[in-house]
């Protein structure tokens, strides 16, 4: 007889970062010569046994005490709700009303 495992709800997959996909990551960023926090799209450079993420950006990122990045490179984990694949994002906008 199988073991049966609880728990609160399922697991998540996760995503399978691999170098080359476009990503978009939650941080500190520059937008309009403003340091602003929202989401910013960045590529995979590198990933680390699965566990950690590299993620180069065209424009400056901070790190979380403030301190700027001067390669534009961050380092997430894989599990980290910060990253997640490009286009995933809700669509924010006007609601288009349909004529019925």
């Amino acid at each position: 007889m199988a073991a049966q495992i609880s728990f609160m709800r399922n697991p998540d997959a996760g995503h399978g970062f691999e170098v080359g996909d476009t990503v978009e990551v939650y941080c500190d960023h520059e937008k309009s010569s403003e340091r602003v926090r929202g989401w910013l799209k960045g590529i995979v450079v590198q990933v680390d046994n699965n566990k950690m993420i590299a993620v180069q950006f065209r424009s400056n990122v901070y790190l979380t005490d403030g301190w700027m990045v001067p390669d534009k490179i961050l380092w997430y984990p894989v599990t980290s709700q910060h990253i997640r694949p490009a286009g995933t994002q809700k669509k924010l906008g006007s609601k288009e009303i349909l004529e019925y």
